[in-house]
């Protein structure tokens, strides 16, 4: 119910002054304030058929789709490559009253750019949906990229922020590639914000923020009006201390790892 007059407030003020991300991120199911971002951007620009597609979308529980599905009665796609997040995930959706009687479709496949449209397009799923979450701690620059069955109109996706604002770096493509992971987290993994940024350039999408901690990205289509949703900042990632704390410690790391220029 909150979040219901969460989205008629937001409709509501359309046309004033829009708010920044950081005031209105939340998290329920999602891993940080996501949840909330999201909600956000689609009271600005609608919703068109409610439907979204998650890759590496681990257990289903902690997920930037599960709010959208569980409160909003989304229908969408999860992706996982581990056996035990999809049974995971299968027990979750049946056990919820709200998703019973309709599950999302929850499939396992290790996804490379060779096999990414037909794992989506399998599962039923192609065109326009509202919404694709990429976070699969790995190649996902290459897979982004890949990505040809569905137009989403918005995307969220994780990227390295280990790497600054400036550079525009992925790890290699291999199929088979796994991420090195610290004390902290995936370090030698992803892409870097600017890579991404030109990516979606490429694709006709542009960035319109980050959350409060700089580890994802949203990206809007642009055919969707800019006045409801500006081209963001990417120096505007990396003012949190995390990410402040990523280029200057955890890079060290990583600085002398295989990287490509895109």
């Amino acid at each position: 119910m909150a979040q219901k007059l969460l989205l008629e407030r937001y409709r509501e003020r359309r046309s004033l002054e829009k708010l920044s991300f950081r005031d209105v991120g939340f998290g329920l199911y999602s891993q940080h304030d996501e949840d909330g971002i999201l909600l956000y951007i689609f009271s600005l620009i609608g919703v068109d058929n409610y439907r979204c597609v998650e890759i590496c979308a681990g257990n289903g529980i902690e997920c930037n789709t599960a709010n959208l599905l569980i409160n909003h009665r989304w229908t969408g796609l999860l992706v996982d490559g581990n056996p035990a997040n999809v049974a995971a995930a299968k027990a979750f959706y049946r056990s919820r009253v709200e998703t019973m009687h309709w599950l999302p479709d929850i499939v396992g496949a290790w996804l490379t750019r060779e096999n990414i449209n037909d794992v989506v397009a399998n599962a039923g799923y192609s065109g326009e949906i509202d919404l694709l979450s990429l976070d699969v701690d790995g190649v996902d620059y290459w897979l982004w990229d890949a990505i040809q069955i569905i137009t989403p109109r918005v995307v969220v996706l994780e990227y390295n922020h280990l790497l600054g604002p400036e550079v525009s770096l992925t790890v290699p493509y291999q199929p088979d590639f796994v991420a090195e992971f610290s004390e902290y987290g995936s370090d030698y993994a992803g892409a870097s914000l600017q890579a991404f940024i030109r990516l979606g350039c490429k694709k006709g999408y542009r960035f319109v923020g980050t959350n409060a901690i700089g580890t994802n990205a949203f990206f809007v289509r642009n055919d969707i009006p800019t006045e409801l949703l500006a081209e963001a900042d990417p120096k505007d990632a990396y003012r949190h201390p995390r990410a402040q704390f990523g280029m200057k410690t955890r890079y060290q790391g990583i600085k002398d790892r295989a990287w490509v220029e895109v």
